[in-house]
């Protein structure tokens, strides 16, 4: 079983920052994919970062050069840094840990607006 624990949203301005933070506990493994999915109201929840088993990133083409995914495996975490933000950027965001294919876990989401 894997528990993750988001934290770091809030309302930021449009050209903002935030950085979110994800924190693992359980039996974590470092090869785990993990990353960011985001919901907004009415829309289906997306991809925003993530880490694959083997270690390349992924990130949505919206936020390519204005997020960065990060990991720190000796705390279990796992960050996205989240420049030159965006009204649409305005979301739920959610941390994943999938330790496998056929395993899925998710955090509680935070919340994240951007609007002035």
């Amino acid at each position: 079983q894997v528990q993750l624990v988001e934290s770091g949203g809030g309302l930021v301005q449009p050209g903002g920052s935030l950085r979110l933070s994800c924190a693992a506990s359980g039996s974590i493994s470092s090869t785990y994919a993990m990353g960011w999915y985001r919901q907004a109201p009415g829309k289906q929840r997306e991809l925003v970062a993530g880490f694959t088993s083997g270690g390349s990133t992924n990130y949505a083409d919206s936020v390519k050069g204005r997020f960065t995914i990060s990991r720190e495996n000796a705390k279990n975490t796992v960050y996205l840094q989240m420049n030159s933000l965006k009204p649409e950027d305005t979301a739920v965001y959610y941390c994943y840990a999938r330790p496998t294919v056929l395993m899925l876990f998710w955090g509680q989401g935070t919340q994240v607006t951007v609007s002035s």
